[in-house]
């Protein structure tokens, strides 16, 4: 895939020169959490360039892990993962949960991007403790610039959840404000929203508000225990 090889015929480093370049296992990542439109898979990598993201696709497609599947009656392109790519879903499981258990809390922390948060959360949100009709959340965080502080999350009857960076026009059932570390730390599973109940101010239906931690979802790993024996 690079220029740059291991000479090594051990299969770890035949692996590691096709998954070890740059932004590839977050690329991939976003393939196995399920994103297949290129610009879905820039929302869950929004500091990787446009450039690089393309070229990366094209490596992965080279080497077998992705194929690219039009879009019949569209000119858009679905990158889908192969065999080969599935068969890493347990790689970046393994990966995730390292990662939550053995690297410190406060540097991950100092990498905080509201739109990767907003993006994972839309995902991974659990409809069921919700109630059965349109719930729509506002999330303001009050130490980000006014351009990047309000986001909606729109969660549907049927469990479809629409991220709007731009008011959607409905009546908000919760309005959500804290800081952009605060909900870092609970999406991560770092603490809890009852833990750090006096850095929310939660307005809105009391149904709603109550159940947030249920229909947070949190990160894939977050009942990842951190530094276990």
């Amino acid at each position: 895939m690079t220029n740059a090889s291991y000479r090594q015929f051990c299969p770890v480093a035949m692996a590691a020169e096709i998954l070890c370049t740059r932004w590839t296992m977050v690329l991939i990542r976003e393939l196995v959490a399920g994103s297949t439109r290129f610009n879905d898979l820039r929302r869950g990598v929004p500091k990787m360039s446009r450039t690089l993201l393309a070229q990366r696709l094209r490596e992965l497609e080279a080497a077998g892990i992705v194929e690219r599947r039009p879009v019949a009656g569209s000119q858009n392109v679905d990158y889908v993962l192969t065999q080969a790519g599935r068969d890493l879903f347990p790689v970046v499981e393994a990966f995730g949960l390292w990662g939550q258990k053995w690297v410190e809390t406060n540097p991950s922390l100092e990498n905080l991007d509201v739109s990767l948060l907003m993006w994972d959360m839309r995902r991974n949100i659990d409809p069921s403790p919700l109630p059965d009709e349109r719930v729509v959340l506002q999330l303001h965080f009050h130490d980000l610039p006014k351009s990047q502080g309000d986001w909606w999350l729109v969660v549907e009857p049927s469990g479809k959840t629409d991220l709007c960076l731009t008011d959607p026009g409905f009546d908000v059932d919760l309005f959500i404000s804290t800081d952009l570390r605060t909900m870092t730390s609970v999406w991560m599973g770092l603490t809890t929203v009852a833990a750090s109940s006096g850095k929310f101010e939660l307005d809105g239906r009391r149904d709603v508000a109550e159940t947030m931690q249920k229909w947070l979802g949190l990160s894939p790993f977050a009942m990842q225990r951190k530094f276990a024996s």
